[in-house]
């Protein structure tokens, strides 16, 4: 165990054209820098960062954090981005990290069966990462540069992994299996895996913290770009609407959620479609993209409000699907004690959430639309007084789950 000795943790969160990084200062949870690369590779990416307030001995009382955001056109990769913040921080006094008390942890989208648990990172478990690359051919390449880039600009810092699977690994076999051949699953490995493992296991956490006893039973909405509910008793996911891959079960902002899979052997066989024109539609012109043309859902409520059919019908299929999750979820935990909605549109999106909530009153969903209509940094309840389940607006913060994950993983060696 380390002491009380200050251990600074780089915490890096790789998506497939994004770079986010947060640091952190462990123990006492102090957040010194966040870092965010997006639109990387395409020409006009754009790079912000925003550091803690100063805290040298020339600084003011009360000084402000220091922020920045700028145009980056030359971060052509994520390893270009990684450098640029690893500058970043070189560049910087008052965040300098010290290496001997430099720790690196990253989010990780697929361990698949091997990992359920964070783990330091070493040759062999970069080879069992690898292995499991086919399951995630858009996130685990990307993962796997960022730790051989960090590797070589933070050569004295070990490295953890924290897998987005790994909060799914509880699921029961009846709910993690496909009724298909046991062949595929024992050999081929098709099962459920579930995603967005880290932000339901924060939100999840933070609201039993909160609440305790009383949240036995919770539905998790994590609503983004990618969405996805989550059913967990007494801290334990017991079943997940994304599956063997991202997309699955909620409508999204370019994935379609919930298919007849002859939809796809119709596209093949009639359409002529090839495979990867077929799964290019349904990785990204899908969703709500595909019902409407956007997919950012602050555009298409701009547009529904302007009157547009097709963003109204869009925001309606969006809706009702997340409904029909918290139904079948209420019912497998024979009753709810909670439910959580986060992600950009959960925690930002009032009217979804009002939308979503509408004639769910015989789960015991009772919506206050003034609460509703409240902006809220911290957990907040939205139901109406004497409702019996709590609805609540949780934001979430993945960076600090793996910091706390893996700083447990530390405490122990």
């Amino acid at each position: 165990m380390e002491g009380a000795e200050t251990i600074n943790w780089l915490v890096v969160n790789a998506g497939s054209s994004s770079l986010k990084v947060k640091v952190f200062g462990m123990p006492g949870e102090k957040l010194l820098l966040s870092a965010t690369a997006e639109r990387i590779g395409s020409g006009n990416a754009t790079f912000r960062w925003r550091a803690a307030p100063s805290e040298t001995p020339s600084a003011a009382d009360g000084s402000e954090s220091r922020e920045k955001t700028h145009e980056a056109d030359q971060i052509n990769d994520h390893a270009a981005a990684l450098q640029k913040i690893h500058q970043l921080l070189a560049d910087d006094p008052e965040i300098l990290l010290d290496q001997q008390h430099l720790h690196i942890a990253h989010r990780v989208v697929h361990g698949g069966t091997d990992f359920t648990t964070p783990c330091l990172i070493t040759d062999s478990v970069l080879e069992k990462i690898k292995t499991w690359t086919p399951f995630a051919p858009l996130h685990n390449p990307v993962s796997l540069s960022c730790i051989a880039v960090a590797s070589h600009l933070f050569p004295g810092a070990d490295q953890y992994a924290v897998f987005d699977t790994a909060f799914h690994a509880t699921l029961p076999e009846h709910a993690a299996r496909y009724a298909l051949p046991e062949a595929l699953y024992r050999e081929e490995k098709i099962r459920v895996y579930g995603f967005h493992g880290i932000s339901h296991q924060y939100v999840s956490g933070e609201v039993r913290k909160q609440y305790g006893p009383d949240t036995r039973r919770i539905v998790s909405l994590h609503l983004g770009n990618g969405c996805s509910a989550s059913a967990i008793r007494d801290g334990v996911s017991t079943d997940t609407s994304m599956g063997f891959s991202p997309l699955n079960g909620l409508v999204m902002g370019s994935r379609p959620g919930d298919l007849d899979p002859a939809i796809v052997l119709h596209l093949v066989h009639e359409s002529g479609m090839d495979t990867k024109a077929v799964d290019h539609l349904l990785n990204r012109d899908s969703g709500l993209k595909g019902l409407c043309g956007q997919s950012d859902m602050r555009d298409i409520r701009e547009a529904a409000t302007a009157g547009d059919a097709a963003a109204q019908l869009a925001i309606a299929i969006y809706g009702y699907r997340i409904k029909k999750y918290i139904g079948a979820y209420s019912a497998v935990l024979n009753g709810l004690d909670a439910l959580i909605f986060t992600g950009g549109v959960g925690e930002h999106d009032a009217a979804l959430r009002s939308e979503v909530c509408m004639g769910l009153n015989r789960l015991g969903l009772l919506l206050d639309e003034n609460k509703n209509a409240l902006p809220s940094e911290t957990i907040a309840e939205i139901q109406q007084d004497d409702a019996p389940v709590r609805i609540l607006v949780v934001p979430t913060d993945e960076a600090l789950e793996i910091v706390r994950q893996c700083s447990a993983i530390v405490s122990h060696l």
